[in-house]
């Protein structure tokens, strides 16, 4: 930076388009992308902004908090010369933010001497370590077939109407790492919702005394869209601090990427940038990227992150290029399914276009038990069975199928009102779920002729039917 602090004052704006103001810089150097802005309004106040574009003769800014009553004439603008930083501290959890990062608690802001760039560091891949620790969320259904594992990014695909908020503050509440001596933190990202949203999420996490290991950052609908762009890198650069400086276990849960890809786009829109697919800008993935990959474990640190993407996808579409591109840089993904939904089954998880691509690094003996794998390779074998049957029962009548075929169809109605069903608060470890699980596949007789995803001595050991009653499966085989 060398131009002097009152040559980088201007009174220049020429141009006001939605959220962005257009400054002429006069030929003058010095102005950086992503520095931040102090805006003059001709009313007195002052507004921050950041720099999104820089040509030879141009600024381009977006203004945090709109650009309703800026003119041309009377606003003035002033590059400070530095990056949006925010401090961070252990004494955000339980606190609620703003999507500025402003705390809308009734307390103070937080005051540190440690000060944070929200665009984060860069992460040398090398310096990564392959996530291989389970996180238990207390759903039968995830920690059971889509076991989540500390460090790792797995988005929950969702449609409108369907109950992705309920679920997330459940997984909030009942979210816990198992072992001694770990320090487990959520930081809770709600971007684009409304202020029902907003209060359930708050009185939720109030009432259940989960609010104490949370940070809650709350960006309201009526927040200026530009807003929704820094406010998972807020959270995300709170998240990093506590996890690699504090070397506490992080689950950050971001809801909902659909709204933040939205406000890119209407940004795009404002800057006249050509557009890709559906409208989104074609740096989209890339953008997407910047977040996801904030998650994982580094050599040498204690503290991990892990990440719970939602997105609502747009008339239910799979190929909309938000749930599409988050599949390519994430590591599977949780999908609701509004079929289950209809049914009354909550959460509504369809566990087979479901996928944890890193769940079989963090299962078994050591970790949760050792049947889980062969347990849960059955459990999807015999409910993919049970919906083909469906399908051929609406066919050509029950009638015609033969008595496994029957039992099979027995065991996915009880699998989806027994396992994948579960109260809202309802919290379930994962010996308690593997139990029920073995409890379901009692309805095959001859479990070594019809389970053949398990192994016999797997069946032995822990099948209701003969392995020991006395053994207490929660203190043994970890």
């Amino acid at each position: 930076m060398t131009n002097t602090a009152p040559l980088r004052k201007f009174k220049t704006v020429k141009e006001v388009a939605g959220p962005l103001l257009f400054v002429d810089l006069k030929g003058l150097s010095g102005v950086s992308f992503a520095e931040i802005v102090e805006i003059d309004t001709p009313s007195g106040d002052r507004r921050k902004g950041q720099v999104l574009e820089v040509t030879k003769d141009v600024a381009v800014v977006q203004c945090f908090e709109g650009t309703s009553g800026l003119d041309t004439s009377e606003t003035s603008v002033r590059f400070i010369g530095k990056t949006m930083e925010i401090p961070v501290s252990s004494e955000m959890l339980g606190r609620v933010f703003n999507g500025r990062g402003e705390a809308i608690d009734g307390g103070p802001n937080i005051v540190s001497k440690t000060l944070k760039s929200i665009a984060g560091e860069p992460l040398n891949p090398a310096a990564r370590e392959y996530p291989t620790a389970f996180i238990q969320t207390g759903i039968s259904t995830i920690d059971t077939l889509l076991t989540l594992v500390r460090g790792q990014k797995l988005p929950l695909f969702s449609g409108s109407g369907l109950p992705h908020n309920r679920l997330a503050a459940q997984i909030t509440r009942q979210a816990q790492v198992l072992g001694e001596g770990e320090d487990f933190a959520i930081v809770f990202v709600a971007m684009g919702i409304t202020s029902e949203e907003a209060n359930f999420f708050r009185n939720d996490f109030e009432k259940s005394g989960a609010l104490e290991r949370v940070i809650l950052y709350l960006n309201l609908a009526d927040d200026p869209a530009v807003e929704r762009l820094i406010t998972p890198r807020i959270a995300l650069t709170a998240a990093e601090y506590l996890a690699f400086e504090e070397d506490m276990q992080v689950l950050v849960i971001l809801t909902d990427m659909t709204s933040y890809a939205e406000s890119l786009r209407e940004i795009g829109a404002a800057r006249e940038e050509v557009p890709g697919r559906r409208g989104y800008p074609g740096y989209l993935y890339s953008d997407f990227a910047t977040l996801y990959e904030r998650a994982g474990r580094i050599i040498g640190k204690k503290g991990t992150i892990t990440q719970i993407p939602i997105l609502t996808m747009p008339s239910d579409d799979i190929t909309n290029p938000v749930p599409d591109l988050t599949g390519y840089i994430t590591e599977g993904q949780v999908f609701l399914d509004r079929g289950l939904h209809r049914r009354g089954i909550f959460p509504p998880i369809n566990p087979l276009p479901s996928l944890s691509r890193l769940m079989k690094e963090a299962i078994g003996k050591g970790s949760t038990r050792s049947d889980h794998k062969e347990l849960a390779d059955q459990l999807y074998a015999n409910y993919a069975r049970s919906r083909e049957l469906r399908d051929l029962v609406a066919v050509v009548g029950e009638e015609s199928l033969s008595d496994i075929d029957r039992l099979y169809l027995r065991f996915g109605d009880e699998f989806e009102h027994l396992f994948i069903n579960q109260g809202v608060n309802e919290n379930r470890s994962i010996f308690d779920t593997l139990d029920l699980a073995w409890d379901l596949l009692k309805t095959f007789p001859q479990p070594k002729r019809n389970l053949k995803r398990i192994l016999s001595e797997t069946i032995d050991k822990f099948h209701p039917a003969t392995r020991d009653p006395n053994t207490d499966f929660k203190t043994v085989d970890i």
